[in-house]
């Protein structure tokens, strides 16, 4: 065997030799990687609420750590405020939460933060591991310190054709230090949906079980109108005074304590609105046809609308009722029960799907002629 075989035969098997080698896992080591610290991932969606002088804070734990490993154990959390550029300042003891929970807070304001004008405050989660480390603050959740709004009282509900009339005890502005400009209102409604909602194009949609509603007109003289309710439901509400202020482009609310509640059955004991616009005009006997008054008016725009009734009276005699039983559905009327040369006077009424009518329309006059 020559030299140059020999040299490339030695050349090919060095090179069998490292590939097995490198299929074995074997070769040069790499850097070596620096140990986990087993830090939990910060949180992310922190809120919070503040009533009066309490501040509710929720969160979401995490359920791994930043080197995107299941967390193991309960996780110590530290919840701290600050105002302004300050420190953060813790707002009570350390908890302790599994990963994935749901976290809440409460405190109460100490007298310090709940008095004087509104302005900003943050509050923060900091979730440490076993060697009080952490990887960093949660997102800031902002809330308003300073002097809440005086609470709402004499609170009182009324139910009205146009919607709930509320009204409550009005405040001397004067003597605010915070002026409230806003009624928060919290209307809960009390009565049960069906299982099967009826289904169809005039349907409404379902209600909210909760709503909260921005009252800004009539607030300084304590009274407001719920336009927005359906008949034949409860409402529960529960209204509280609030400042608002903007802070960085973003409107915040400084809110008092909610009232007691009060609840209203919205029964519709309303009658519709009286017709308008009612008009006669006769027709004479000729050629064979009967003499007759054809009436027309303005329709009834209302949602729960049955139908009309006409009345009709001769000269100073009682009203009678011409029209049939049944509501009539159509804002007209052919009234063939006259003779000629008599005069007729009109008046009709609207009748709502709860059987409600309204009063009688204006009346009107009308002479059949002669033929």
């Amino acid at each position: 065997m020559s030299t140059v075989n020999r040299f490339v035969r030695a050349a090919l098997v060095s090179a069998a030799v490292a590939a097995a080698l490198v299929l074995a896992g074997c070769g040069t080591p790499g850097a070596p990687m620096p140990p986990s610290l087993k830090l939990p991932d910060p949180v992310a969606d922190l809120t919070a609420v503040r009533t009066g002088n309490q501040v509710a804070l929720t969160w979401t734990m995490p359920k791994k750590n930043t080197d995107k490993l299941l967390l193991k154990g309960n996780v110590t959390v530290r919840v701290c405020r600050k105002e302004g550029a300050g420190s953060c300042a813790a707002a009570g003891a350390d908890l302790q939460l599994a990963p994935g929970a749901d976290g809440a807070f409460t405190e109460s304001l100490p007298a310090a933060l709940s008095a004087g004008s509104p302005r900003p405050l943050s509050y923060f989660v900091e979730l440490k591991n076993r060697n009080v480390r952490s990887a960093g603050l949660s997102n800031a959740a902002v809330v308003l310190a300073g002097e809440a709004p005086a609470p709402v009282a004499g609170l009182a509900a009324e139910v009205r054709k146009q919607g709930v009339a509320l009204r409550w005890t009005a405040l001397d502005m004067t003597a605010q230090k915070s002026s409230p400009v806003a009624i928060r209102l919290r209307r809960t409604l009390l009565t049960p949906q069906p299982v099967k909602p009826k289904q169809g194009l005039m349907t409404p949609p379902p209600e909210p079980l909760e709503q909260s509603l921005l009252i800004e007109s009539g607030v300084h003289a304590g009274r407001a109108l719920d336009k927005n309710i359906r008949f034949g439901q409860t409402y529960e509400y529960r209204p509280q005074r609030v400042a608002r202020v903007t802070v960085d482009g973003r409107t915040l609310e400084l809110a008092g304590e909610l009232s007691a509640p009060v609840r209203v059955e919205a029964l519709d004991l309303f009658p519709p609105a009286v017709p308008t616009g009612l008009a006669a005009v006769a027709t004479a006997g000729e050629n064979g046809a009967e003499a007759a008054i054809d009436l027309i008016w303005q329709p009834d725009t209302e949602a729960d609308l049955a139908g009309y009734a006409v009345y009709r009276r001769e000269g100073d005699g009682p009203w009678k009722r011409i029209s049939p039983a049944q509501p009539l559905v159509p804002p007209g009327f052919h009234d063939a029960h006259v003779l000629p040369g008599h005069t007729y006077h009109y008046a009709v009424s609207a009748i709502d799907q709860g059987s409600h009518e309204s009063a009688r329309s204006a009346e009107t006059e009308e002479t059949v002629p002669n033929p």
